[in-house]
């Protein structure tokens, strides 16, 4: 989540189009440690929080490459205030490894008087307590590339080399107009910024629809990094980005392809069980107070269809490729009940 979606403040600059401030912490870390601080098992904590797109990707990967043991998670409530994430989930609203109330406690350790937003996901040193990265785009690449020595037994290769070029390619163009391009409509200060992002995103959208309507993944014929990256995109459409930031020409449910790709994505293990669409849903309406300022919280919409056959298994395709699916999330990791699909009806 970028520096400009840090409180309950203005997210919206009149008479201007919404510009995302991707500069992040870029330290990596690295299995030579070429920045201080190299791979090492029960060394660092991954602090996140499922409300937030660009975490949810982290909580994804982890669970896909079983790194559940080497790398700690944390997690931070749905809401925060003008100031940092905190760690509302946690008794006494303390995270209980880190011993902080507050993100920003990890951010200005390393970083005394840090000018810039406390983001998620971010990636705490457990030894000292200072924050390491935020750079969330690198974070789960160097999970596939740097951290092999604790992947679990039958972890899909999410970042294959053979296909990193197109990978890549793939993934800006879903981050510039798909990812990125649903905040650009939601903050847009002016009609003409709004109508643009509006054109671009959905521009877009018919183009993976159409090229996901003859093959089953983004890139090659198992899941992948950029399968992961549109698909936190896509599960909040509907709950939250179709009404609350206006990307209203259609649901995701009225977009066959899309639909359907999404739908089995979900129901595959390490995906649909990371969501949370209460913890979603609260975040965007109740911290967004400048485009909802009663923060009423939409009851709707209707989640079961997320359970529903998609079919997509007749395209082929193999989603964890030569490896398995992961086991069952923990159980300190598992959504709480109700809080995602009703099994009901």
């Amino acid at each position: 989540m970028s520096e400009q979606e840090t409180g309950q403040g203005t997210y919206v600059t009149a008479g201007e189009e919404f510009v995302r401030d991707t500069r992040y912490i870029s330290t990596r870390i690295t299995k030579d440690g070429a920045d201080g601080y190299p791979v090492e098992a029960g060394r660092y904590r991954l602090v996140a929080a499922r409300a937030c797109p660009w975490a949810n990707r982290t909580l994804i990967v982890r669970r896909l490459l079983g790194l559940e043991d080497a790398i700690s998670l944390g997690l931070c409530g749905p809401t925060h205030d003008a100031d940092s994430w905190t760690f509302d989930l946690d008794p006494g609203g303390v995270d209980p490894v880190l011993r902080i109330p507050r993100l920003k406690d990890a951010y200005e350790k390393r970083f005394p008087g840090y000018p810039k937003g406390i983001t998620v996901p971010a990636i705490v040193d457990e030894r000292d307590g200072a924050v390491v990265t935020n750079d969330y785009a690198q974070m789960t690449l160097d999970f596939s590339t740097e951290w092999t020595d604790f992947h679990r037994d039958g972890a899909p290769a999410l970042y294959p080399e053979h296909l990193r070029a197109e990978i890549d390619e793939i993934n800006a163009a879903v981050f510039s107009e798909v990812n990125n391009g649903v905040y650009r409509c939601g903050f847009a200060g002016s009609q003409q910024a709004y109508d643009d992002a509006y054109a671009r995103l959905f521009t877009q959208l018919d183009i993976l629809d159409d090229r996901l309507a003859s093959r089953r993944y983004l890139v090659g014929d198992t899941i992948t990094e950029a399968d992961v990256r549109l698909f936190t995109t896509l599960v909040r459409f509907d709950p939250v980005y179709h009404g609350h930031f206006k990307t209203n020409r259609n649901l995701l449910a009225q977009m066959p392809a899309l639909w359907a790709y999404a739908r089995d994505l979900f129901q595959t293990p390490g995906f649909g069980d990371t969501v949370d669409f209460t913890q979603i849903k609260q975040h965007y309406y109740l911290v967004h107070r400048d485009i909802n300022p009663t923060g009423i919280v939409p009851d709707g919409p209707d989640l079961r269809g997320w359970r529903t056959a998609h079919h997509r298994e007749q395209l082929g395709g193999r989603p964890f490729g030569d490896g398995t699916p992961p086991p069952p999330p923990r159980p300190s990791e598992v959504v709480p009940e109700g809080n995602g699909v009703p099994t009901d009806g």
